[in-house]
């Protein structure tokens, strides 16, 4: 069995790139963020499998108020590998990504981890493809998602 991947294994390339990949090969976009970031906007023909699912970690109450606040965290898809190989083979070219680069780095070590042999990060993520235009005429502001949790 082959030894475990990390972050240093994997490639990342720029949003250029990854357009020129997408337009010129048998590349596919797979997106890695929520259903809810997905649905606000994304590249074409993208597939999503959301990496982590945004949840309610619990509330808390502040000392001497009688409010309270929500705490929100983020959990990591337990079938998020058998989910993309419900959609992709093995040997399918993918390029993955999310909001900002985070996230598709995780994702795309645990794909090479699971034996997925074709598998690029595009680093910045759907923001920078944004930000460089590929993502129609609208304002980038309706199209990100700011990315609240960062670790």
């Amino acid at each position: 069995m082959d030894a475990p991947k990390d972050h240093q294994n994997v490639v990342t390339i720029d949003v250029h790139a990854a357009k020129n990949l997408l337009n010129s090969s048998d590349y596919r976009y797979l997106d890695v963020r929520s259903v809810e970031e997905f649905n606000k906007s994304h590249a074409e023909n993208a597939y999503n499998v959301p990496y982590m699912f945004i949840t309610e970690a619990g509330k808390m109450s502040l000392k001497g108020q009688s409010k309270s606040i929500k705490i929100w965290g983020r959990v990591k898809n337990p079938d998020f590998v058998e989910q993309v190989a419900a959609i992709c083979e093995n040997e399918d070219h993918l390029i993955v990504a999310c909001n900002s680069g985070g996230r598709s780095l995780r994702a795309s070590v645990d794909l090479l981890d699971s034996g997925f042999k074709h598998i690029v990060n595009m680093g910045g993520g759907y923001s920078a493809w944004v930000d460089a235009g590929f993502a129609g005429d609208k304002p980038p502001e309706e199209l990100k998602t700011s990315c609240k949790i960062r670790r």
